[in-house]
């Protein structure tokens, strides 16, 4: 058990018996009270966030965590499949863990893993990845006022605004924090 003054974003902690990931900390105090510290914390296994104060008289337990690369193969009603290059092991993500990364899920590309206690439990996806365009409509003559965009289908079957010079056989960026337009890659 360890002081909530160690909690850290990122870190892996368990509240309320399932491990919680702290997406957002600030350390407080109020007036002449003992200060506390305030968490933004994300269940890994339902996806769901809260908030919460820990007090510093307050215990915490971390858990380990690591990162594995591994490759995205296929998704089907069970969940997400992924690869691991050395041992060539089929790790499966569920449905309700995987629904977060879907829109950036390619075939054939490695994605960071977070296990937690050697056990999977969420897709770390890149600022951004780079995706093909689909289909995209053709700009029309005169549209070309004030940073106009259109929307367009990635290959994942994602939809995203871009500018009108973008057309279908290309690949552009997408970031993966606001789904946005980042440029062409």
């Amino acid at each position: 058990m360890a002081n909530p003054t160690n909690i850290r974003k990122g870190k892996v902690i368990v509240y309320q018996g399932n491990p919680h990931a702290v997406v957002e900390m600030m350390h407080r105090t109020q007036g002449r009270q003992a200060g506390f510290v305030q968490t933004t914390l994300r269940n890994l296994e339902t996806g769901s966030s809260t908030n919460v104060k820990f007090r510093s008289t307050d215990s915490v337990e971390f858990l380990h965590t690591e990162n594995r690369k591994l490759e995205y193969s296929y998704k089907d009603r069970d969940g997400y499949h992924f690869m691991d290059p050395e041992t060539y092991e089929d790790i499966l993500i569920g449905t309700e863990m995987g629904k977060e990364a879907k829109d950036f899920l390619i075939e054939n590309e490695k994605y960071d893993l977070l296990y937690v206690d050697d056990r999977p439990l969420s897709i770390q996806l890149p600022p951004s990845v780079s995706m093909k365009v689909i289909e995209a409509p053709e700009a029309i003559k005169g549209d070309t006022v004030n940073n106009v965009q259109k929307p367009v289908t990635l290959e994942t079957g994602l939809v995203v605004s871009v500018p009108l010079f973008i057309k279908a056989g290309e690949t552009i960026r997408i970031n993966t924090d606001d789904v946005s337009y980042a440029g062409r890659a």
